[in-house]
């Protein structure tokens, strides 16, 4: 009952291109790597103010996400406590970013904030590509982005270990990244108003005008 409880969070839409770079991070550490009960990982993708009870409930919080911090693509940077709203809302790229800062101060308010903060945020190449996937230079920081939360989880005593079985998924299966990027259509069958996949069509309005 004395172990801190850790709350491991990926937010961000996956929709946007590297906008998806926090719930990869959070998709790839779930399936790699084993961890104590003592240790949530969360898909938090745009949920906002839907995520306050579980910032609430966690003594340590790892987050990350895709943060314009003007620097070259592909950097990683990370930000500790006290500093993380403050980076969060400095340059916000969505909504999303707007939400958690929320989600921060209403824990804040309430009294239950975590008593320690990373965030682990990576520049973004590429936003404006709907139902379009990590772009190579982010891609390539999700493991390392992982081995920084591991490092700085081991201050806490949280032990992990390689994941050799299948791990439960944080989202539905279509939406892993091996099955996102093989799904999309190329550019000669794409529809032009976004990704097919994610547009309901109503059959009563199908080829009307």
């Amino acid at each position: 009952m004395n172990e801190k409880q850790i709350l491991i969070l990926g937010i961000g839409n996956i929709l946007w291109a590297d906008e998806g770079f926090g719930v990869r991070c959070a998709e790839e550490i779930n399936n790699r790597y084993r961890f104590s009960d003592n240790v949530k990982i969360m898909d938090g993708g745009t949920q906002g103010i839907y995520l306050v009870q579980h910032v609430q409930s966690a003594d340590v919080l790892v987050v990350f996400d895709a943060i314009d911090y003007g620097l070259e693509p592909g950097t990683l940077k990370t930000i500790y406590n006290d500093e993380v709203p403050k980076f969060m809302g400095a340059k916000q790229m969505s909504l999303h970013q707007t939400g958690f800062q929320e989600v921060l101060a209403m824990a804040e308010f309430t009294g239950s904030y975590p008593d320690d903060l990373l965030l682990i945020g990576c520049q973004p190449v590429e936003l404006e590509d709907f139902g379009g996937s990590l772009r190579e230079q982010v891609k390539q920081q999700v493991q390392p982005s992982i081995e920084i939360a591991l490092k700085y989880l081991e201050k806490f005593g949280v032990e992990y270990s390689l994941n050799d079985e299948p791990a439960e998924e944080l989202a539905p299966q279509q939406l892993n990244l091996n099955e996102y990027e093989t799904g999309r259509p190329d550019e000669a069958e794409a529809c032009r108003k976004g990704d097919i996949r994610f547009i309901h069509i109503d059959e009563n309005t199908k080829g009307g005008g």
